[in-house]
């Protein structure tokens, strides 16, 4: 089973969620990086999932990052998202936390 992590700043008691027009200008400079309002997965059934996505492109991979209710989540199934999500959350002040 997959780990899913949650970029936040719930833990600096400030109350400062990450909002969606920061994401937007932080990931608009990043070229490895794509905005888009829906994810969709392909296996045996194909499943779209409505919501706002900035998805990571490494080789052949794709990684969704997902805004959601002042934070940000990605799945840990790739382990090279671990050091992304670091560098990301450390631009975006903010911390990793599993769930």
């Amino acid at each position: 089973m997959s780990k899913r992590y949650r970029i936040t700043r719930e833990l600096q008691g400030n109350g400062e969620s990450i909002s969606l027009e920061e994401c937007k200008r932080y990931f608009e400079d990043k070229p490895d990086f794509d905005y888009t309002p829906e994810y969709t997965v392909h296996g045996s059934t194909t499943v779209t999932i409505p919501g706002d996505f900035f998805l990571w492109r490494i080789g052949s991979a794709v990684i969704p990052f997902r805004h959601y209710q002042g934070d940000l989540y990605a799945s840990g199934t790739n382990e090279a998202v671990i050091p992304k999500m670091m560098d990301v959350a450390s631009d975006l002040r903010a911390d990793v936390v599993e769930g």
